[in-house]
């Protein structure tokens, strides 16, 4: 009986111990959960505010709690990335670095950029809320994009040279990642023109960003761009991927300035960037725009992290680029007669 009692209490023992025992995080399904995770960062906020070198990594401890799981808490690095936030902003576009020896549960998760805030205000948190949105519609539109998770980010300074304060970021997913979800694989900084890339994929990418008047992106350029290649058709032109959307006309940030390039006095002026396509090809992208319409409309609606004016600001400023793809004279003077040549 005895035995028997010890035996019960061991398994009892040991159950508890592998229910409360953690998992990896799934860095697949991290990015398909539409649920906000809360996220405490503490690292000498200072020093990552003073860095000006890129690819300069601190120490920093991160407890992240997935909704429904227990806080996982572990030492991880942090560095400051970005060219133009990081000089205007209070605290710089950070890449946090999960895959660390002392960070074994969360180093699925690689290397993420965060995308945050550019100062303590509210109005600058709903720009980060509109950015993010920004994505969450060209997901609708393309699985050959970055999917984004939705963070309540802690900060605490480990100095006490700055006060903890709280706001609402994102996660962008992996791009090694990204490109193995799709059959991919990514080179970086790989040179290419713009149309010695998939011609399907980057008349849509044009458009789009012609829909959220983004200007900021170059193929060649590698800026704002990334470029992945099928792993099963070597001879393939790669696809063009777009990120980073700060300074369209969508969000409409007060540090984005029109482009004297493009040669607009305002950056919620749209300018097509794109090469000619026949009125064909724009037919069968602009299509797929108009049948994504009602779901786009819809992520914006129900994103109530957002204003309402800023809502309503939002898809009345779609409804011009639904307007103008409908109407044939537009769409033969901006995308054929007036697209670009070089």
């Amino acid at each position: 009986m005895k035995k028997i009692k010890w035996l019960l209490l061991a398994f009892i023992i040991s159950s508890s111990f592998l229910s409360s025992a953690q998992a990896k995080v799934d860095s697949i399904k991290f990015f398909t959960d539409e649920d906000i995770v809360e996220i405490s960062l503490s690292t000498d906020i200072r020093k990552l505010q003073n860095e000006k070198l890129p690819d300069v990594f601190q120490e920093a401890e991160v407890t992240l709690t997935l909704p429904g799981s227990t806080p996982i808490k572990e030492a991880i690095t942090v560095g400051a990335r970005g060219h133009f936030r990081r000089e205007q902003c209070n605290i710089p576009p950070i890449m946090i670095d999960f895959k660390n020896p002392t960070s074994p549960l969360l180093s699925p998760l690689g290397k993420l950029k965060l995308v945050i805030a550019c100062g303590a205000k509210a109005d600058d948190e709903q720009l980060v809320l509109k950015e993010f949105l920004v994505y969450k519609i060209y997901n609708l539109l393309e699985n050959k994009s970055f999917r984004v998770r939705l963070v309540k980010m802690n900060y605490n300074d480990t100095r006490g040279k700055v006060k903890p304060f709280t706001q609402y970021a994102f996660l962008l997913e992996d791009d090694k990642d990204m490109a193995i979800r799709n059959g991919c694989i990514k080179k970086d900084k790989a040179t290419y023109n713009t149309e010695a890339t998939n011609r399907s994929l980057m008349t849509k990418v044009a458009v789009f960003e012609y829909m959220i008047s983004n200007g900021d992106w170059s193929v060649p350029g590698n800026h704002n761009i990334k470029l992945i290649y099928d792993k099963e058709n070597k001879n393939a032109l790669p696809f063009v991927v777009p990120y980073d959307f700060d300074h369209s006309g969508f969000v409409n940030a007060g540090y984005a300035l029109p482009s004297e390039i493009l040669g607009t006095e305002a950056v919620t002026e749209r300018v097509y960037r794109g090469f000619p396509r026949s009125m064909e090809e724009l037919q069968l992208t602009f299509d797929l725009f108009k049948a994504k319409k009602e779901a786009i409309m819809s992520v914006i609606n129900n994103f109530t992290l957002l204003k309402e004016s800023y809502r309503k600001e939002a898809t009345r400023y779609l409804e011009e680029f639904y307007k103008t793809i409908n109407n044939k004279k537009e769409v033969q003077s901006i995308f054929i007669d007036n697209a670009r040549t070089k």
